[in-house]
C-alpha cells in the first residue's frame, strides 16, 4: 500500500466488510480477462459467505479452490473541513491552493480488499449458515420467515465461502477541527464499529 498513513488494522477492515453494502468479487475467465461480480456478502468469523443460482457464468468461473480478490466500500461522504469563508481567502494565495485540493475536492473514505479461495458448500447445514448470515445482514427484519424461505430455496441456491488469507484495510477521515487522521489515528471515544455478533441458527442435517 503506497499511502501507509492511511492504512488500518484487521479488525477495521472486518468491520468494513460488516457494513459494507456489498462487495465485488473479481476472477479470471479462461481467455484471461478480470470479470468482477457484485454480490451481497456477510461474514462471519474469517469466512465470507455469498449466494447464486446453481448454474450460469458465475458459477463456471468459481471452481473450487479459485482464487479470488474481494473489494468492500464502506462510509464514503464529502467532509465539510473548510467554510465557504476560508475557501474564498484560499482561492486568492497561491500558496494556499493545495488546501483547496485536499479539503474540498475530496472524500472521507474506507475499503477493505480481501485475498481467498473460493469453496462450494456442500452440506445442507453449511448452506443454511451461510444463507442465515447473508439474510440476517441485509434483510433482519425478515428473519422469523426465514426457515420457510430456505426450506423453499436451499434446493435452487449455491452457496459459496471464501476464507480470508489476507485482509488491507484503508481510510480516509477529517477530524473535527478539520485534520486528516493518519496513522489509525482516532478521536478522543471514536472506536471502530465492532463486527456483528448474529444470533446462531440451528438447523438439523
Amino acid at each position: 500500500m503506497r499511502r501507509k498513513d492511511r492504512e488500518m488494522g484487521r479488525a477495521f477492515g472486518l468491520a468494513v466488510i460488516d457494513r459494507a453494502p456489498f462487495g465485488v468479487l473479481s476472477v479470471l475467465e479462461p481467455d484471461g480477462q478480470p470479470y468482477g461480480l457484485p454480490l451481497s456478502i456477510a461474514r462471519e468469523g474469517e469466512t465470507l459467505y455469498f449466494h447464486s443460482a446453481t448454474g450460469g457464468k458465475k458459477t463456471a468461473l468459481l471452481p473450487e479452490g479459485a482464487p479470488v480478490h474481494v473489494v468492500f466500500v464502506g462510509e464514503v461522504r464529502v467532509p465539510a473541513v473548510m467554510a465557504q469563508e476560508e475557501a474564498e481567502e484560499a482561492a486568492k494565495d497561491p500558496a494556499r491552493f493545495g488546501e483547496l485540493t485536499s479539503k474540498l475536492f475530496t472524500t472521507e473514505f474506507e475499503s477493505a480488499m480481501v485475498r481467498g479461495r473460493v469453496r462450494l458448500l456442500t452440506s445442507d447445514k453449511e448452506k443454511t449458515r451461510g444463507l442465515w448470515l447473508i439474510s440476517r445482514k441485509f434483510t433482519p427484519q425478515w428473519m422469523p420467515y426465514f426457515p420457510q424461505a430456505v426450506e423453499s430455496g436451499l434446493k435452487h441456491t449455491a452457496v459459496y465461502a471464501v476464507d480470508i488469507d489476507e485482509i488491507t484495510a484503508k481510510r480516509k477521515k477529517y477530524d473535527a477541527a478539520g485534520v486528516e487522521m493518519k496513522w489509525q489515528r482516532t478521536e478522543p471515544g471514536e472506536s471502530p464499529r465492532p463486527p456483528a455478533d448474529p444470533r446462531s441458527y440451528e438447523t438439523n442435517e
